[in-house]
């Protein structure tokens, strides 16, 4: 494979870049780990691309230009690229941090379920530990 083989169809300098920090570096790697799995990397990287990367990704397997995916197979990505996040959720690294103390410190991570009792009663209040009235 010659290295004019081994450029990704739709993918400029930034997001070639990109995807050479996660070890995707020709359309070979493309092709093995999928659309959907090498976005995922890129952002699990710490990179922020945006939805565009992913029709770039799926225009090179398909062989056509991003643009010209059509809706049904855009929908169909946005919906395997939210499968997958829900399977193996990225966390932000304000959250990275917080698991990290809290395991550190020995206590239970901060959850992100607002249905947990979170210093308020049932009815939305949020109970004090002491009022006006307890210092007269």
């Amino acid at each position: 494979m010659s290295v004019k083989d081994a450029k990704i169809r739709n993918v400029g300098p930034k997001s070639a870049a990109w995807l050479r920090q996660v070890g995707v570096r020709s359309a070979e790697d493309l092709f093995r780990i999928g659309p959907v799995d090498v976005f995922l990397k890129v952002k699990r990287a710490g990179f922020r691309p945006s939805l565009n990367l992913l029709y770039s990704l799926a225009g090179a397997i398909d062989d056509c230009h991003w643009t010209d995916l059509p809706a049904e197979r855009k929908e169909g990505l946005i919906s395997d690229l939210a499968d997958a996040e829900s399977d193996n959720p990225i966390k932000t690294r304000w959250e990275k941090q917080a698991d990290r103390s809290a395991e550190i410190d020995g206590i239970v991570p901060p959850s992100t379920d607002d249905s947990e009792n979170s210093g308020f009663d049932d009815d939305g209040v949020r109970e004090l530990s002491g009022t006006a009235t307890d210092s007269e």
